[in-house]
């Protein structure tokens, strides 16, 4: 509007100094002021769109900000799990690996305890005569060396003396028994059920007892056994392995056993030696 006043003006300066202009100029004056506003109004609203475009952008600018910053976040996340995870299978690897090599050590240590009872077993048949064996029972039962010896063979009915037959077997007991030094043994006596009638013996707990006795003291003072090694114990009537009801039961029953077990020691050692497994790791 003020374009359009001084340009007025300077068309009545023009006509009073020059005179009036023509109606053909003062026409093309019009269009030009037309269209010099029509191109105001169209820069005016593409500068309103570049503002508003450029206003989304910097909206959208922020916006991936944000979800650049959450996608590093993330990733950061996973890289600080995937390395914990790293260092936990790792320690797992580890851990399996020592308790594998414990366990395959425990094998060898039963392996060859296992192997040198079945010698030990193999060695006192063969020193034995076949009269010998009809008194004496071998067997080897989960790690241990069971010695069964006859009632009739080793004590009179109702004694806890040895008898003199009995010696010559108990020598060569005594014999394999030393040339294992690293093994304990046990000497079990058993009883039937049939009650003592002893005056100086209670009852057949003190029987088995004194039978047990007697034979760790023969295997100590006459062939030299360790008495270290050595444990008498009685069991009564109360470990029978048949029946009471007939006389064939009674004297299976009535047995004295030698009881040849392999030291815990290094089975301890072992114990003692196991790898230890974090929480972490068992979960």
């Amino acid at each position: 509007m003020k374009l359009k006043k001084m340009i007025i003006l300077g068309c009545a300066s023009l006509l009073t100094l020059s005179g009036c202009v023509s109606h053909k100029k003062y026409n093309m004056l019009q269009a030009d002021y037309n269209a010099s506003q029509v191109a105001l109004a169209e820069s005016r609203t593409n500068a309103k769109s570049l503002e508003d475009m450029l206003a989304q952008a910097r909206k959208d600018n922020a916006e991936l900000k944000e979800n650049y910053a959450a996608l590093q976040k993330t990733l950061d996340q996973s890289i600080l799990t995937n390395q914990s995870g790293n260092v936990n299978i790792s320690k797992l690897v580890d851990e399996i690996n020592a308790s594998n090599n414990y366990i395959k050590r425990l094998v060898e240590a039963k392996s060859k305890s296992d192997s040198l009872l079945m010698v030990l077993s193999t060695n006192l048949t063969r020193s034995l005569n076949t009269d010998e064996l009809k008194d004496v029972d071998v067997k080897v039962l989960k790690g241990v060396v069971y010695i069964s010896l006859a009632d009739n063979m080793l004590f009179r009915s109702g004694s806890y003396e040895i008898s003199p037959q009995a010696m010559d077997i108990l020598s060569k007991i005594a014999k394999i028994i030393k040339d294992y030094k690293n093994y304990s043994v046990l000497v079990e006596g058993n009883t039937d059920n049939v009650p003592i009638s002893r005056t100086n013996i209670r009852n057949n707990w003190d029987l088995s007892a004194l039978r047990a006795s007697s034979v760790v003291q023969v295997l100590q003072n006459d062939f030299g056994v360790d008495p270290a090694r050595l444990t008498a114990g009685g069991r009564g009537e109360y470990n029978p392995i048949a029946t009471n009801e007939t006389a064939a039961g009674r004297q299976l029953n009535r047995r004295t056993q030698i009881i040849i077990t392999p030291s815990l020691d290094q089975f301890m050692d072992l114990i003692d030696k196991a790898p230890e497994t974090s929480d972490t790791t068992a979960k």
